[in-house]
């Protein structure tokens, strides 16, 4: 982030404001760490922070420090349209485009205040006033560390700041396996422990506390999976049938498009996920490599995200859309 701008951020938050605080829809442990980790710093600057989702978060984040304090658009939009024209100053973490919130973009269009944007996806959309952007980072909340630096208040970091950045990279660096995982990461990680992290606790917290239907939703999901190794891919479905039928809650998909790539020989993974409620398929690109799902994503399902972790959507019935993919897949070349 330029000094410039440093200088200008400091400035709007040399006095208590209404802030608001935005992650994506459908928001992941990054998201809601990100969002929650400034959210609490903000409040030890005398601020009045709001943290608005554009929807709900899933069941196991529900333990992060203050995560009953965010309001949620879709529950309530006329309540918190209102808090956001009430906004002086307004965050976006963790996603670089407006469209991202979902309805939530018609609102805050329309907002005349600063924007400040901290987000690691590529090709960034130009709407922000303030945009600390960098691909070379694994996670949002790695980048909120900086940026809490970068004002010179890292003195503020408490144990409750440090759980949720260490939540946001935890999660989005595949428990530290991922490439962009660095040294440097790592020796924050060794910060925020220091600092009271329980770093032996929040694992379980995020991915052992599974209920039967989400096991038995797994299993589905394992049976449902096709593998092509001619294209090195693998991808699973899974219809709103079946997601009934194991009584889906938000997040009980969360991961399972990664053990397509547990396979030997696979670089691609996929998973469809069919919600009628919306009319769309939801759909998770993993993959190993240089092959870049982000501009896969893009291309032929109307998304985006990183190199080896994108999201995407079709109005097609699922059954097209698993047409649509198998017949893209005979004119691409994976390593």
């Amino acid at each position: 982030m330029n000094e410039k701008d440093i200088q200008a951020i400091q400035l709007l938050l040399a006095t208590p404001k209404n802030i608001s605080i935005i992650p994506h829809r459908s928001p992941d442990g990054d998201a809601m760490g990100s969002t929650l980790g400034l959210y609490h710093f903000l409040l030890k600057l005398n601020h009045k922070p709001t943290v608005i989702a554009p929807n709900d978060f899933p069941e196991f984040l529900a333990w992060m420090p203050a995560s009953e304090s965010v309001l949620v658009y879709e529950n309530d939009r006329e309540g918190t349209t209102k808090v956001l024209k009430e906004a002086e100053l307004v965050f976006v973490l963790d996603f670089n485009a407006l469209h991202r919130t979902g309805e939530m973009e018609n609102v805050l269009n329309k907002l005349q205040v600063p924007f400040v944007m901290i987000d690691h996806h590529q090709e960034p959309d130009g709407f922000a006033t303030y945009t600390y952007s960098d691909i070379k980072f694994g996670s949002t909340c790695e980048m909120i560390y900086n940026f809490i630096s970068f004002l010179g208040k890292k003195e503020l970091i408490d144990k409750t700041i440090a759980t949720c950045i260490y939540t946001g990279i935890l999660t989005d660096s595949g428990s530290f396996r991922f490439p962009k995982t660095t040294g440097t990461t790592h020796r924050i990680i060794a910060e925020l422990i220091d600092l009271g992290v329980e770093n032996s606790e929040i694992p379980t917290l995020l991915f052992d506390n599974n209920s039967y239907e989400r096991l038995q939703l797994l299993g589905q999901a394992l049976q449902n999976m096709k593998v092509l190794p001619q294209y090195k891919t693998a991808y699973i479905t899974l219809s709103q049938k079946e997601l009934d039928h194991y009584n889906y809650v938000k997040g009980d998909t969360e991961g399972i498009v990664n053990y397509g790539l547990t396979i030997k020989g696979i670089t691609f993974a996929v998973i469809f996920i069919e919600h009628s409620d919306e009319k769309i398929i939801k759909i998770s690109f993993r993959s190993q490599g240089s092959f870049d799902v982000n501009q896969f994503a893009r291309q032929y399902f109307n998304g985006g995200g990183h190199i080896n972790a994108a999201g995407g959507k079709s109005q097609l019935s699922l059954q097209e859309t698993v047409a649509k993919f198998e017949q893209i897949l005979t004119q691409t070349t994976i390593q």
